[in-house]
């Protein structure tokens, strides 16, 4: 994950073909869309995804990418304790 959020994603030896795939189509996605050409589906449609399937990647991209405008764009901070997860790895416990 950290690979991920640094951008290094290509340099993790073990990362799964599906998980190079979507980061691969979510980098480009995020960074250029209007530079997104058929073929950038290719490694996702040899995996077997369909229409739908890039369709439901492109709205997840979508709209982790308006979300963190809004919060970026608006300031928003995590609170201590979703802070603490994300920098730990330790899950936080449902309320019950």
């Amino acid at each position: 994950m950290t690979a991920i959020k640094e951008h290094r994603w290509r340099d993790v030896h073990d990362l799964s073909e599906r998980d190079r795939a979507l980061c691969g189509v979510a980098e480009k996605l995020s960074g250029t869309p209007t530079r997104m050409v058929p073929e950038d589906w290719a490694p996702l449609r040899a995996l077997g995804l369909d229409d739908q399937g890039c369709l439901e990647v492109a709205h997840i991209v979508g709209i982790f990418n308006h979300l963190t405008r809004l919060a970026d764009g608006l300031g928003l901070q995590l609170d201590a304790g979703t802070d603490t997860a994300s920098t730990t790895g330790v899950a936080l416990k449902r309320a019950e």
